[in-house]
């Protein structure tokens, strides 16, 4: 199966053509482009046609909410134009498989920023045989995360200080793509949606008395 990844939960969005599990291309940038003009590039240098495609993985977050936003706009658009499957794939786990291409193995705590002095934090048991979820995500003060540094664990992710190894900051499409080809949850372009663990709350306004 012929799998369009894309993943633009952080600063650095990406587009990713995977076969089988196999990446037949990868392109990237630092913000900026339209996902459209990403997912040309891509096609391009895989020598795929937009028709091949038959699935569209999108890497939900946590993370950039426009930028995750702007990645499902797409598949949603393509579902409505093409009978195409579609996948939600989350982007802490997708660094995690990083982590483990990487051969960082043993226990990973993988990081985002959740604003107002906290983050977003999953532990995985990284080894050979794959990512166990140890701690699912979940939002937690920032100083939570330092002492977990502290501790020695590693610590990684798109808002960590891995800069050493930007394998693993920021999630890739292709890793995305992999872990796609072995999933068959599909589901319609209506149930795409961000992770975003905080409740929705808002203050209504007191209405404006007539004239």
């Amino acid at each position: 199966m012929k799998i369009l990844a894309v993943e633009f939960s952080s600063e650095r969005r990406s587009v990713a053509v995977v076969e089988n599990g196999r990446v037949l291309a990868e392109v990237s940038e630092m913000g900026g482009r339209s996902a459209i003009a990403l997912v040309e590039r891509a096609l391009a240098a895989s020598k795929v046609e937009r028709e091949e495609i038959e699935c569209i993985a999108v890497g939900v977050g946590p993370g950039s909410y426009a930028g995750i936003r702007g990645a499902i706009s797409v598949a949603q658009g393509w579902q409505l134009a093409r009978e195409i499957k579609l996948l939600a794939v989350s982007s802490v786990e997708c660094v995690a498989a990083q982590a483990r291409q990487e051969k960082v193995f043993g226990r990973v705590a993988v990081i985002v920023d959740a604003q107002r002095e906290e983050l977003y934090l999953a532990i995985y048991d990284v080894s050979e045989n794959g990512c166990a979820v140890v701690e699912p995500l979940r939002i937690v003060p920032a100083a939570e995360v330092t002492a977990l540094a502290a501790n020695g664990t590693p610590v990684i992710g798109p808002d960590s200080t891995a800069q050493s190894n930007p394998a693993l900051v920021f999630p890739q499409a292709a890793v995305l793509g992999q872990i796609a080809s072995t999933r068959t949850d599909f589901i319609g372009g209506e149930k795409l949606e961000p992770i975003y663990l905080r409740e929705v709350s808002f203050k209504k306004m007191t209405p404006v008395a007539a004239r």
